[in-house]
């Protein structure tokens, strides 16, 4: 990973993947509804709470590390490849961002969390929380890792959609052309 990735602001690398779901979820929730009954991750109705409030909740009380926050939008890839009826949408955005952090800190971390505690951060009940994550285990294939290219490659992506960060030509670092990321 390049230097500006370790050195990064860990709240705005936060708000850039937040960004990313919130972008996604505006897209889909213009699309036309799906007709397939609702999977395990469908709300009743949007949350009361923002994505990027819901993500800086998520990265602060579950103490991701930052190849979490990435390694999550590998897992929306991959899910979505292998289910193209899946969306990421204001009504499973949520649950779908909990359940990836957890399995994302249990893939790199070395100490994480009990699912109890993952539970009572992002709002869900445990045991709602362990069918999800079955559930995405299943909908990925148990294909968890991702190679440090593909890590280096999600990074460069979320940086060039920020009209704030700017990629060095040499494409070994980003930074924040202001106030530093």
């Amino acid at each position: 990973m390049p230097d500006s990735y370790y050195t990064a602001d860990f709240e705005k690398l936060t708000r850039l993947v937040a960004n990313m779901f919130a972008r996604v979820v505006a897209h889909n929730d213009r699309l036309p509804l799906n007709t397939q009954k609702p999977t395990r991750f469908h709300s009743r109705a949007p949350p009361n709470i923002s994505v990027d409030e819901y993500m800086q909740r998520v990265a602060k009380y579950a103490s991701l590390e930052p190849a979490c926050l990435l390694i999550m939008l590998i897992y929306v890839d991959r899910i979505c490849e292998r289910n193209p009826t899946f969306t990421i949408s204001s009504l499973t955005v949520h649950r779908f961002i909990i359940t990836a952090a957890v399995i994302a800190c249990k893939t790199l971390c070395d100490a994480y969390c009990t699912n109890a505690h993952y539970a009572k951060v992002g709002g869900v009940s445990m045991h709602e929380l362990n069918s999800l994550e079955v559930e995405i285990l299943r909908m990925m294939g148990w294909h968890l890792v991702a190679t440090q290219e593909q890590l280096e490659q999600y990074y460069f992506t979320l940086v060039r959609q920020d009209s704030g960060m700017v990629l060095h030509s040499d494409n070994t670092d980003a930074e924040r052309s202001h106030d530093g990321a």
